[in-house]
């Protein structure tokens, strides 16, 4: 709900379960007020009225930004701001002046113009109906040219505590959503990525806490950007231990210019409070991406093969069948083609944007494949890669000037490929047509979007805003699946960015589930897919049980471990299931029996993290609980104890028939595994009372 209290110049948002409240001060600048517990208006309004009414006195401007909704340049701040522009006379900043407010349900917005400049500035809030998240974007309308260099979503600010410790993931290749927690140093923590794409290096999202909050208990302040490019989130300490941040999409050293009666709009940056530490955060966001970000459909996920790590670029209509079938035996849902099915595509060398299938592998094309597939009971499923193309290719000798590139520069190429421009309408319209067409045709079910470089030479000879470029890419990506699921609604559409580079509520809005990482091994992927889990809910999260031992690592598991820690997700099949063993293929089946009975709880249910070897998934009946032992080396009698049971219920275990109460399983939990190397438990509880 959004209240409004003239008298004080006074909004509060409140949610289920929180209070967000803001006020404008004599000079109409935002100030923030208050964001956490469940407040009234007048309890809001107490609060305002301790704040002062302007900045801080000229002999102390060590941290004036701090306090402020919305960052400008101009006066006594010299933090990190949210809105830079500057005027073609040179004149820089926004000096604040109130215009109006409209309320349309759930949605604020505050309209503000320079008091001098014809320039408006729009700040939005929204709240989801039974979610705790607030979303905030902004919009800046010129009335002259303008040159905008920074224009962030949102900026927020903590309350004041005796300090401060920030958690977000890093990584890179193979090694995605590697969980920190750290201190927040004095100072300002830039979290960025300048590769047009989300990137591994760091996630669009942080959680900040007073260092004392853990899994279950403790105020965590966390937002994420919904944005797929490259971004920059500001995070900043001053010396009086005052902790704000701000951020958006672009990065630094990027200008765009804005004619007059053009408009920029941000993406949207959510925000949440969570007095329940990082699992009751974590569970939070989850709900909210699953109600409000993810296309509407079933909480379950296909089980797919696909066949990249059986065969890579040695691809044949023969070989692909023999997988196919072997895949179906196992009871796998979908069956996915991956690279190499089209063109020239015998290597990363050649034949990526001619999007028509190889007449050497595939002689009468596709579609017979296709039709097998679906006759061996599955659906049929390609990888793609839109936004790439081979200099040898015919679309590139076609088209040169479809890539990004910059006159008098040379066209870098990774992997042998450069990136073609989705900010040309001309680009977007070939995408549509080719995709739509070959999943039109092929009936495909399930589509793998792959992005597997960062730009270069960014930028559109000609253009008088070349760096808009940085943006519009983006925005073109969505447009170019926002009409592929509308041709074709029953698509699922996986995200992946040369594994987990692109994970981000921007593309989930429109993909069903992320590639989680091309490392499969399920050893690493515990770290992985626990990094994952902090922001993003389970049937998200793509995982693959593959060969043995792992083809990126080298590292022998056994096939039960390797089961059970891609059940915890999205589980799908990989590697060269012709050389498994009989015994292998047996226990897969079995496997994947299981899997498919648990699939309802792991994806509709609500997790929590029982340390960092177990995970629990819950609902109303069902109780899902996985338990890992990497080592044998260490032993420990430490039980693991399950989490938000009904106390007086009791659950029956469904493997063995063993009936347990509520409270003896949260209290003195499931016995600890064997001490031995690569030990795994599922346990699956049924509710038999009240």
């Amino acid at each position: 709900m959004i209240f409004h209290l003239p008298e004080a110049r006074l909004w509060l948002l409140s949610t289920p379960g929180t209070s967000y409240a803001f006020r404008l001060n004599a000079a109409d600048v935002p100030q923030h007020v208050h964001w956490g517990r469940r407040l009234t208006v007048g309890q809001a309004a107490a609060i305002a009225a301790d704040l002062p009414e302007s900045g801080p006195a000229s002999e102390d401007p060590s941290g004036e930004t701090v306090g402020e909704e919305y960052v400008v340049e101009g006066g006594l701040r010299f933090g990190a701001p949210s809105l830079t522009v500057r005027f073609e006379d040179g004149v820089r900043g926004f000096d604040w002046s109130f215009v109006s407010q409209e309320v349309q349900g759930e949605h604020l917005t505050l309209t503000f113009t320079d008091k001098v400049r014809l320039l408006d500035l729009e700040l939005h809030y929204r709240v989801r109906d039974g979610h705790d998240q607030i979303e905030r974007w902004a919009v800046l309308a010129a009335g002259e040219p303008v040159q905008v260099l920074r224009l962030d979503s949102a900026a927020w600010t903590l309350p004041a505590r005796g300090d401060y410790r920030v958690s977000h993931v890093v990584g890179e290749w193979g090694r995605e959503f590697q969980l920190r927690r750290e201190p927040v140093p004095v100072g300002e923590t830039v979290l960025t990525s300048r590769l047009g794409i989300t990137g591994p290096n760091e996630g669009p999202w942080l959680m900040v806490d007073a260092g004392d909050a853990a899994e279950e208990h403790g105020e965590v302040w966390s937002t994420a950007l919904a944005w797929s490019g490259s971004r920059r989130i500001t995070l900043r300490r001053d010396q009086l231990d005052r902790t704000s941040w701000t951020g958006g999409f672009g990065h630094e050293g990027l200008v765009w210019r804005l004619a007059p009666g053009e408009s920029l709009r941000t993406p949207v940056f959510s925000g949440l409070y969570a007095p329940d530490g990082f699992g009751g955060t974590s569970r939070r966001w989850h709900s909210y991406v699953e109600r409000e970000v993810l296309p509407e459909r079933a909480a379950e996920r296909p089980l797919i093969y696909n066949s990249w790590e059986a065969t890579e670029f040695d691809l044949s209509e023969e070989q692909q069948t023999e997988l196919a079938e072997r895949a179906a035996g196992l009871g796998v849902e979908v069956f996915v083609v991956d690279d190499a099915w089209f063109s020239t595509r015998t290597g990363d060398h050649s034949g990526l944007g001619d999007w028509w299938p190889s007449p050497e592998r595939f002689p009468k094309g596709l579609r017979p494949f296709a039709d097998r597939v679906r006759a061996l009971g599955m659906g049929f499923g390609l990888w793609v890669e839109p936004e790439a193309v081979n200099p040898d290719s015919d679309l590139y000798r076609a088209h040169p000037d479809w890539i990004l590139h910059q006159d008098g520069r040379p066209r870098t190429e990774i992997r042998n490929q450069c990136v073609l421009d989705f900010a040309l309408r001309d680009v977007r319209e070939w995408a549509v047509e080719w995709l739509v067409r070959t999943v039109t045709e092929l009936d495909v079910a399930f589509l793998k979007w792959d992005m597997n470089r960062p730009f270069t030479e960014a930028g559109q000879p000609g253009s008088a805003d070349p760096d808009r470029v940085w943006i519009e890419h983006t925005r073109g990506v969505y447009e170019v699946i926002d009409q592929l699921r509308a041709a074709r609604p029953d698509l699922y559409v996986e995200a992946c960015a040369g594994g987990g580079g692109r994970a981000d509520l921007g593309i989930l809005s429109r993909a069903d589930q992320v590639w989680t990482s091309d490392n499969t091994d399920a050893a690493e992927r515990v770290a992985i897919q626990h990094g994952f889990s902090q922001l993003l809910p389970a049937r998200t999260m793509g995982a693959w049980v593959t060969d043995n031992p792992n083809a990126m690592t080298a590292r022998p598991i056994p096939l039960r471990y390797r089961f059970h820690v891609s059940m915890t997700g999205a589980m799908g099949l990989g590697g060269d299931l012709r050389a498994w063993s009989e015994d292998d293929l047996a226990w897969s089946r079995m496997l994947v029996e299981q899997y498919k009975r648990i699939r309802p709880v792991v994806h509709g249910g609500a997790l929590y993290r029982l340390g960092d070897n177990a995970v629990q998934y819950l609902t109303d009946d069902e109780v899902v609980v996985f338990q890992f032992r990497p080592s044998g080396l260490v032993r420990s009698t430490a039980r693991t104890r399950l989490a938000a049971l009904a106390p007086q219920a009791r659950y029956r275990n469904e493997a063995t028939g063993t009936v347990h109460d509520g409270a003896v399983l949260m209290t003195h939990g499931l016995p600890p595994l064997p001490a031995f190397d690569w030990t795994s438990e599922l346990v699956h509880l049924t509710r038999v009372s009240r």
